[in-house]
């Protein structure tokens, strides 16, 4: 299976409730519906604890790690 690293695509596997964007100035607000399971991104830092910035349409955003998986372009 592919690891995570800076550049790897990712897919979203659950939607989280909360979503904080990764701006200078971080925004925390309730996902009501920004981040959906199946969403495509790509990991653009690691930050602590598991938590990483992934650029996805709509913007980059922190996301923790049990929300998505690699994507696998074989598929």
């Amino acid at each position: 299976s592919s690891k995570l690293e800076i550049g790897s695509p990712i897919i979203v596997i659950e939607a989280p409730k909360m979503i904080k964007t990764a701006a200078s100035v971080p925004c925390l607000r309730v996902n009501s519906g920004f981040v959906k399971p199946g969403d495509v991104g790509r990991i653009m830092s690691r930050k602590p604890k598991d938590v990483w910035a992934i650029r996805l349409a709509i913007g980059t955003y922190l996301i923790d790690g049990k929300y998505f998986k690699p994507l696998d372009l074989d598929d």
